[in-house]
Formats: C-alpha cells, sequence, structure tokens
C-alpha cells in the first residue's frame, strides 16, 4: 500500500505538470469512499466471518494494481484511469479496514488488547519505512509501471497470509435487520455513549487538519527542496520510522493511565510539529520534524483505535471501527482547500495553516469537552 502510494502520487505528478491539486484530487478520489461505504464495510464484519471479508478485499486490490501496472506499461493511462482506480482502491479499504481492526479483539484478550492494536499498527509502520524507500529507489529503475507490477505481487502475497488467520472465521453478531438498519443502530449506540463520541469527534479533528501533509508533501518536496523520487522516498521513510518508533512505544506501556489526555497531547505536538516543518528550507531539518510528526500522529491513531474498541461491546466493534474509518473518508474537506491554498499561496503556506489549526481545535476540544481528559 505504501509502495503504491509513492508510485501514484508519482504518477501523478509527472501527467499533471507537478500540480498538488491533482494530488489533492487523486486523494479524494480514494478518500470518499471510506466515508460513505466504511459503514457498510462495518455492518458486514459484526455479520460475516471478518476474515473472508479482508481475503476478498485483498484479491480485488491485487487486480486493481495490476491493471494500472498494464495501462501505465502500455502508454495508455491517464489521469482519469488513476481517479477510478483511487475510488476502487478505497471501496476495497472501507471493507477492509473496519474487518481489519476489529479482529485484533478476536485474537488477543481484553487486557492486552492496546498491546496488539499497537504491534498491529507497528508492522503496518514497519512497511511504511520500507514502503516508500524501496518505491522511491525503484521507480528510478523500474518506472511507475514496474512498482504497480511489484504492488500487485506483493497483494497477491498477502491474501495468503490473511488466510492463515486463525481468528474471524465466524461473524460475532446475528441480526434479523436490514443490512441499513444495523448501520444506523451503530450510529445510535456512538451517538449514546458520550466516550465513543468524543473518541470519534477526535478522529475527525486531525483528519481534517493534521493529514494534509500526505497530500502535500510531494508537491512541498518539490517545491522547497527540488528532490526527486528516491529523496522523496526517504522523507516518507522516516515519517514512517517516527511512525514505528510511536508505536511501538505505546506497545511497551502496560496499564496506561489518564490515556485520554495523552491523545490530545500527542495531538497538540503534531500541529506544531507541522507548523514547524513548514517553514523549513533544509532537508536535514525537515527530517527530525518528520520523524516527530511521525511518532506523534502514530501514538494518536494507536490510542485512538484502542479506546474506540475498548468502550465498544464486541458485537458493536466492527461498526464503530467503520465510523473511525470514515472520518478518513473526509479528508477531501480539507485536501481540496489545503490543496487550493498550496496552488495559489505556496505548499509551505498551506503546511503551515493546516498545522496552526490542527493546534487550535485539538485544545478547544480539550477545554469544551473536560471529561475527556479524564478517559482511562
Amino acid at each position: 500500500m505504501n509502495m503504491q502510494m509513492i508510485a501514484r502520487v508519482w504518477l501523478v505528478l509527472r501527467l499533471a505538470d507537478d500540480s498538488p491539486l491533482a494530488v489533492a484530487w487523486v486523494t479524494i478520489s480514494f478518500a470518499l469512499p471510506m466515508l460513505f461505504v466504511s459503514a457498510l464495510g462495518g455492518a458486514l464484519a459484526d455479520r460475516i466471518p471478518k476474515r473472508r471479508l479482508m481475503v476478498l478485499c485483498q484479491t480485488g486490490n491485487a487486480v486493481v494494481a495490476l491493471v494500472v501496472a498494464t495501462l501505465d506499461w502500455t502508454g495508455v493511462i491517464n489521469f482519469w484511469h488513476i481517479m477510478g482506480a483511487g475510488v476502487l482502491g478505497g471501496s476495497l479499504m472501507a471493507f477492509n479496514m473496519p474487518s481489519r481492526q476489529a479482529v485484533i479483539s478476536e485474537i488477543v484478550p481484553e487486557d492486552k488488547l492496546m498491546n496488539g492494536i499497537a504491534l498491529q499498527s507497528s508492522g503496518m509502520n514497519a512497511t511504511r519505512i520500507i514502503g516508500p524507500a524501496a518505491a522511491g529507489i525503484l521507480i528510478v529503475y523500474l518506472g511507475t509501471s514496474g512498482v504497480f507490477y511489484l504492488v500487485a505481487g506483493l497483494y497477491a502475497i498477502s491474501v495468503l497470509t490473511v488466510a492463515a488467520i486463525d481468528a474471524g472465521k465466524k461473524a460475532q453478531a446475528t441480526s434479523k435487520n436490514g443490512v441499513f438498519s444495523d448501520i444506523g443502530e451503530g450510529f445510535r449506540y456512538a451517538v449514546g455513549n458520550p466516550t465513543l463520541l468524543g473518541l470519534i469527534i477526535m478522529a475527525f479533528i486531525p483528519v481534517l487538519f493534521g493529514m494534509s501533509y500526505h497530500v502535500l508533501l510531494p508537491a512541498w518536496a518539490r517545491e522547497a527542496l527540488d528532490v526527486q523520487a528516491d529523496a522523496l522516498g526517504m522523507l516518507m521513510m522516516t515519517m514512517g520510522i517516527g511512525a514505528l518508533v510511536g508505536s511501538l512505544v505505546v506497545a511497551g506501556m502496560p496499564g496506561l493511565q489518564r490515556r485520554g489526555l495523552l491523545l490530545l497531547g500527542s495531538c497538540v505536538v503534531w500541529g506544531v510539529a507541522l507548523a514547524l516543518f513548514s517553514m523549513t528550507t533544509s532537508y536535514a531539518l525537515a527530517l527530525p520534524l518528520l520523524l516527530l510528526v511521525g511518532l506523534v500522529s502514530s501514538i494518536f491513531m494507536t490510542l485512538n483505535f484502542t479506546l474506540l474498541q475498548t468502550y465498544a461491546s464486541a458485537e458493536m466493534r466492527g461498526r464503530i471501527m467503520s465510523i473511525a474509518m470514515m472520518t478518513f473518508g473526509a479528508m477531501p474537506l480539507s485536501a481540496v482547500p489545503f490543496g487550493a491554498v498550496a496552488e495559489y499561496a505556496g505548499t509551505p503556506s498551506a503546511l503551515f495553516l493546516s498545522g496552526a489549526l490542527l493546534t487550535f481545535f485539538t485544545i478547544a476540544f480539550a477545554i469544551a469537552y473536560p471529561h475527556f481528559r479524564r478517559i482511562a
């Protein structure tokens, strides 16, 4: 997935003359399905075996990557092909991720849930180190089409590894209601629980204001540092290293108390680090700041997913995790405005605004919702 992200962005920049707004539109094509399809994916995760759903989604990802690789290799690919692939990939992610997150509670006991989620995040973050660096180097030698072929093969391997998981083989809940009734029940359950509602609101804030660097970093790297694909891969790898360290820190914290306060603090540091990063014009200074952004964002995401599963009942976890996944679908609400700011005022200005807003809204939420600071 991380190799594919670099290859897709580099392909878009090549086709759209380095336009940050074009990258934002491709991000929208991937993110919007998560906003509209995740709820359905969560309902299905509670109704059918999670492992089966994950295998089907990974198979679909392999097929999409194979088609993009072939279109690129034959020279007929255009911007709209990438947009279409983004819609398909985002839809598959929306079906896959609620099951992928909720199945952890079927693998580890309740008192080890935070450690299990953190270790799973560590595995994903390790690929954030390897994937971007490998893709950045391989693009130079194999081109984007070669990387997409490799991605398709890796997705095929992941189908085999997911099929071997000894969990998620039966549904957690049975329902005589329709799927859409189950979706409505999940939303009512989340709104009726103040802790879950606060966690979902806090999941939206960094997605709206803190995730802009995912969209803007490639254009920023070209604009501020004039780097090539291999150097961009190293920047992405540095964020992955920070994220891996952050998830391992959380995994090594047994019996952690005041997790709500740590969640808020990590989000504030995230915003400040992003604002400072936006002002640097040095590759050497950019690396440690990206390392910090990766670290605190990983701590935030791991704690948020842990608390959502901790405070949700077993039969509702798929639907609650799908609501959390929907927050990622809200990224277009910020991707286009920040992309437009970058287009007309420069990418550094857009990144600084993003970090400043993330800090402001996190502090405002902490003041308005004092109960959240006391979440255990």
